[in-house]
């Protein structure tokens, strides 16, 4: 467990670069869409596959070539290192899979269609479970791979959904279609840089802020680690839906300002904080409620089950903030402000997570209270985003 969320880690880390592009995919297309603008919609789309296909590339190298090092920062057994390495190795080699998808994806539900990355993200699953199932234990005919088995077979199934929904793009079954010619234009491929730069800083400072906090709670050994890893991962049905209103509130914030419509823009992002925030609190409830057994079917482990609920109390109880953070940022995103983001991150995470925990650390303080540090991480988060959004600056940062 505390292998594979080290080799995540690292990987999400890599991915950062595509965030950013995507970013701007995400404010361009819908701001184009919502303008009437289809051409330059399909246009958007496409300069960011090419761009983001040779991120992934360029990222595929260092990975591969540095998964050892990568993975010995953290200060985990050396057992648990070297499997983290073997994680990252193989799971680095389906980097351009997984950015195919992953632009195609935002660039669907940013022009209006949420379902088909639903039914792409279903059909990855699925051939993740068969796969996970097959490679890691050694079924179906194929042979036992443990870790490494999980990484390729993760990597395989981002393969298969790029695949569907590459087939479906080009024999023209989805909203946004291939386009006229010409899609990486200097005056675009700018404005896409231009919007994602901050976004990916964001995503740097957030993967770099979460590096570190992971460092801290390292040094307590490997039992919070994986407490921390499961955790998340208990908790991420919560987050999902969280993620779902800030794609919802990115979409029409954007396609309300390319029709001219600022007020339209204002009330889609209050609606969405407020759905977000009604839908996490009940399913933080019921994951806060079955904490316990939650936890004892994740992992048999005392002490691991032990650390995980107290995780989950915390954090769990944080889902209101955390909608707020979600359903704001997609907000703020959808209209192209993406360097304010990148402030509340440095602010919470960072100046206020990482140095309470490493405070706490400092003192000898038991790893209960670095999981503490969460809570004025999520105070200064919220805080900051609500007073932005209200302010209303973000409406006229670009042009449509």
């Amino acid at each position: 467990v505390a292998a594979v969320t080290t080799g995540n880690r690292v990987f999400f880390i890599l991915q950062a670069l595509l965030m950013a592009v995507t970013a701007g995919t995400t404010a361009l297309v819908a701001r184009a869409w919502g303008a009437g603008d289809r051409d330059e919609a399909e246009r958007v789309n496409r300069a960011s596959m090419w761009v983001c296909i040779g991120i992934s590339l360029v990222l595929t190298v260092p990975a591969v070539a540095f998964a050892d090092p990568l993975a010995r920062f953290f200060r985990l057994e050396e057992e648990t290192l070297l499997v983290a390495a073997t994680y990252i190795r193989w799971i680095s080699f389906f980097n351009a899979a997984f950015a195919l998808q992953f632009v195609l994806c935002v660039a669907l539900r940013a022009a209006g269609d949420a379902r088909t990355p639903l039914w792409i993200g279903a059909l990855t699953n699925i051939a993740n479970i068969i796969l996970l199932y097959a490679l890691v234990y050694g079924r179906l005919g194929f042979p036992a791979m443990g870790v490494a088995g999980a990484a390729i077979a993760g990597g395989a199934a981002f393969a298969i959904g790029s695949i569907a929904v590459v087939y479906l793009w080009l024999r023209g079954y989805l909203i946004l279609g291939i386009g006229p010619p010409r899609c990486l234009e200097r005056e675009r491929v700018l404005r896409l840089v231009n919007i994602g730069y901050p976004a990916g800083l964001e995503q740097v400072v957030w993967q770099g802020g979460f590096v570190v906090f992971l460092w801290i709670v390292s040094l307590y050994d490997t039992a919070p680690y994986a407490a921390y890893g499961i955790g998340v991962s208990i908790l991420s049905f919560s987050f999902l839906i969280g993620w779902g209103f800030s794609i919802a509130a990115a979409t029409l914030v954007g396609q309300h300002l390319g029709a001219g419509d600022p007020d339209g823009a204002t009330r889609a992002g209050w609606r969405a904080a407020r759905l977000s925030l009604v839908s996490m609190v009940v399913f933080g409830f019921a994951i806060v409620a079955g904490a316990w057994p939650l936890s004892r079917w994740m992992i048999d482990d005392p002490e691991v089950v032990r650390l995980t609920v107290v995780f989950i109390y915390v954090l769990g109880g944080l889902q209101p903030l955390m909608a707020i953070e979600f359903a704001l940022t997609g907000s703020l995103r959808g209209a192209g402000d993406t360097r304010f983001p990148l402030l509340t991150v440095l602010s919470g995470l960072v100046f206020v997570r990482c140095v309470l925990a490493g405070i706490f650390a400092r003192l000898d303080f038991s790893v209960e209270w670095i999981f503490y540090a969460l809570i004025g991480d999520y105070i200064v988060k919220a805080t900051m985003l609500t007073l932005r959004f209200r302010g209303g600056r973000w409406k006229t940062l670009i042009k449509s």
